[in-house]
């Protein structure tokens, strides 16, 4: 049974069911909040799709806990045997540490404007591989992008 109801819940509350319905297999959908993965996710503008994951690659996207008790939506920058490292695409300079067992899930789609991305395509690992190829000036492309959105 599918359904589009729309429940308002305490972060923890909210992430602990997400994490819940992942490991029973099923996907989760979710208004992305913030402004740490523009230009790729926009906070209260894009939806993102999750399932649990079977595997991890860098570039992915996925929704991970962290320490001081809180849930990133971030991008796998780097795997290290167990310690998988995330940065959000709208930083510059911060990133975070967790343990591939600390992450819930994978994004798999993001919808926009009623359109769907799929986050496993060729065009989406280019546009995600180029992004990371342009961290030393992303500060700059940043600047622009919020100038002009």
């Amino acid at each position: 049974m599918h359904s589009n109801s729309k429940i308002a819940l305490p972060n923890n509350s909210f992430f602990l069911e997400i994490k819940g319905l992942l490991e029973q297999g099923r996907t989760v959908t979710f208004l992305a909040s913030g402004n740490s993965m523009r230009p790729f996710i926009r906070g209260n503008r894009d939806s993102v799709v999750l399932q649990k994951h079977t595997s991890l690659s860098v570039g992915d996207i996925v929704l991970a806990f962290i320490d001081n008790n809180r849930y990133v939506l971030h991008r796998v920058i780097n795997i290290n045997n167990d310690n998988v490292t995330l940065m959000g695409d709208g930083n510059y300079n911060t990133t975070e540490t967790c343990s591939a067992n600390d992450i819930l899930g994978k994004a798999i789609q993001i919808i926009r404007n009623g359109k769907t991305i799929d986050c496993e395509s060729p065009t989406e690992q280019k546009k995600s591989h180029l992004w990371r190829k342009l961290l030393p000036i992303r500060r700059y492309l940043l600047f622009l992008y919020r100038l002009v959105e």
